[in-house]
């Protein structure tokens, strides 16, 4: 077993267990030397990277992508933890136990970020936890929530909010044209088949809305 900064890597297992580092700021680039900065992690292993993001819904936020490449963040660099005989089945279940804990809702910059989650899937795929710089100022902003501006308090992944100021003006103009004409109107083909499409009767006008998605993460060890 070699221990250094912090992080003992284990070599008692066959498949290695990475963390991928990715800058939130370009200022990163000046308080990293300071052992500081804003970051975003996830969790590699078995060709998998696993991580943990914000939206608005109450189902996990955990979810499952490329290695390195993480759609929003700037790579940083990949540590390597330790490594684990868990295989990738049992890899699912342990990301299904943490999906109860990380809701997308539930997501906080300071006690519930994506390290938070990285680091407790690392120790319980390893028994090793991540280095403390990864997550070094959200502990200082713990102390004093003043140091992190509320706009950094969330993370986005896969889910996008609807524009509802957009749809508002788009409803008041096929509102408008509808008492206009005196009859009802549809503002689609009859022959387009798309969900987006918006129909206006009796003046009044309806938005067919999409359902919130489902989990990120998908569930079930056959997929």
């Amino acid at each position: 077993m070699l221990c250094r900064k912090s992080v003992c890597t284990d070599d008692s297992g066959s498949v290695p267990v990475y963390l991928n580092v990715y800058d939130l700021t370009p200022y990163n680039g000046y308080a990293y030397w300071l052992g500081l900065g804003v970051y975003h992690s996830g969790v590699q292993v078995h060709g998998i990277e696993y991580a943990f993001g914000a939206h608005e819904y109450p189902t996990t936020g955990i979810f499952e992508g490329e290695p390195r490449k993480c759609d929003g963040f700037t790579f940083r660099k990949s540590i390597l933890i330790g490594k684990t005989d868990v295989g990738p089945l049992e890899v699912r279940t342990v990301m299904e136990q943490l999906a109860e804990q990380y809701r997308g809702n539930a997501y906080n910059l300071i006690t519930k970020n994506c390290n938070h989650f990285c680091n407790d899937a690392c120790i319980r795929l390893t028994g090793n936890p991540i280095p403390n710089w990864v997550n070094r100022l959200a502990r200082i902003g713990f102390l004093c929530n003043c140091v992190l501006p509320v706009t950094l308090n969330s993370t986005k992944v896969r889910h996008h909010r609807i524009d509802e100021k957009a749809d508002e003006e788009d409803e008041k103009k096929l509102t408008s044209q509808a008492n206009n004409v005196g009859i009802s109107s549809t503002s689609c083909s009859s022959a387009s088949s798309s969900p987006a499409c918006t129909t206006t009767r009796r003046g009044r006008s309806r938005t067919r809305r999409p359902l919130p998605p489902s989990s990120p993460l998908i569930v079930g060890s056959s997929s």
